[in-house]
């Protein structure tokens, strides 16, 4: 199934490729940086940039975009899209833009040109909240973090407690 998704390419991204399919089964289109030419963002370990991509997408009503991590950047380098997957909703109309982190142990520089995330399209559900009086119950029940990893519950701790579990 495909959908149909009009994009803009920013004046200065006009010679940069447009996000596509690296495989015929690939689910996420690869971004990249659109940085100017001679001044590549350099990422210190710990610090975090905002990278565009010097386009623009209208995603139709029933769908989001979702910007992903690369997995090769993740694990050769430490790099991350630090609000993972980031939303693009049906719409938005700005530019789109990649929330990097370096993870890792070394500098890294991000140059024009560079795929930095990839973009995934999904269908969205809207549901309607009904407020009620109580849930009805489940076999989980309220076990939270790194609940359905063990044989057997905690005692009833507050859920401050729980978290660190």
């Amino acid at each position: 199934m495909a959908v149909e998704i009009c994009v803009i390419r920013e004046n200065y991204a006009q010679d940069l490729p447009l996000p596509a399919y690296a495989t015929p089964g690939s689910a996420g289109m690869d971004l990249v940086a659109a940085l100017p030419e001679h001044n590549p963002v350099l990422l210190d370990p710990g610090s975090r940039a905002l990278i565009t991509t010097g386009i623009r997408l209208s995603i139709p009503a029933g769908y989001e975009g979702q910007i992903r991590s690369r997995s090769g950047l993740a694990l050769k380098h430490g790099i991350a899209l630090l609000n993972s997957p980031g939303t693009i909703d049906s719409d938005y109309r700005g530019v789109v833009e990649a929330l990097l982190i370096n993870l890792g142990d070394h500098p890294f520089s991000i140059k024009r040109g560079d795929r930095i995330a990839q973009l995934v399209i999904s269908p969205v559900i809207h549901a309607v909240l009904v407020e009620g009086e109580s849930l009805p119950q489940s076999i989980r029940g309220e076990g939270g973090f790194g609940s359905t990893g063990t044989t057997t519950n905690p005692p009833n701790l507050p859920s401050t407690e729980r978290q660190n579990e």
